[in-house]
């Protein structure tokens, strides 16, 4: 018998992947057996032989599961269509060991989104992390950048890695403390 959140895969093709938390790009094999562990925001984390690895979504045909599709616009957005989104989209990126998204675990300081001549958006984030040392910064940086990139009209999306004021458990929101204990 399976346990819930562990759903047996099979790699079925080549797939980049990344070792949590140390951060590294890797490739799977055809063939590499595991389990999912976590299938939040965007993104599998899979356990393999001992380790946890993060897959994209858009990847996840090569663990038998749907790609997912982009977020998508009205015609003729509004800011504040396109600020939803983007908020959206932050929401959808997790921290890979912390089943809670960035949001919530107050790692977003700052966005700001701004309009361009040519219909364009630009977006600007500060965001941190739960520790200053963590491997995996430059791939949830990455994860957000990218994330935002998949929204139409947006044409930069700059995500600086900001250590001041230093996080802690109080930048959470009240319903990720309750969910990690940490009330």
């Amino acid at each position: 018998m399976r346990r819930p959140g562990h759903e047996p895969i099979v790699v079925n093709r080549d797939v980049r992947a990344v070792i949590v938390p140390a951060g590294v790009e890797v490739k799977l094999r055809p063939g590499t057996v595991g389990h999912v562990t976590q299938a939040l925001g965007g993104s599998y984390t899979i356990y393999v032989e001992g380790n946890l690895f993060r897959i994209a979504g858009v990847d996840g045909d090569a663990i038998g599961k749907d790609p997912i599709q982009p977020p998508a616009l009205p015609a003729r957005a509004s800011d504040e269509d396109v600020s939803k989104v983007v908020w959206d989209q932050l929401r959808a990126c997790y921290d890979p060991e912390i089943p809670i998204n960035i949001v919530e675990l107050g790692l977003v300081y700052d966005c700001r989104i701004t309009a361009n001549e040519d219909g364009t958006r630009d977006v600007a984030v500060k965001m941190t992390l739960t520790a200053p040392g963590c491997g995996m910064g430059e791939v949830l940086v990455a994860d957000v950048r990218d994330n935002l990139k998949l929204i139409p009209t947006i044409r930069n999306a700059d995500v600086e890695l900001v250590f001041d004021p230093p996080w802690n458990h109080a930048m959470m929101s009240e319903a990720a403390r309750l969910q990690t204990g940490m009330m």
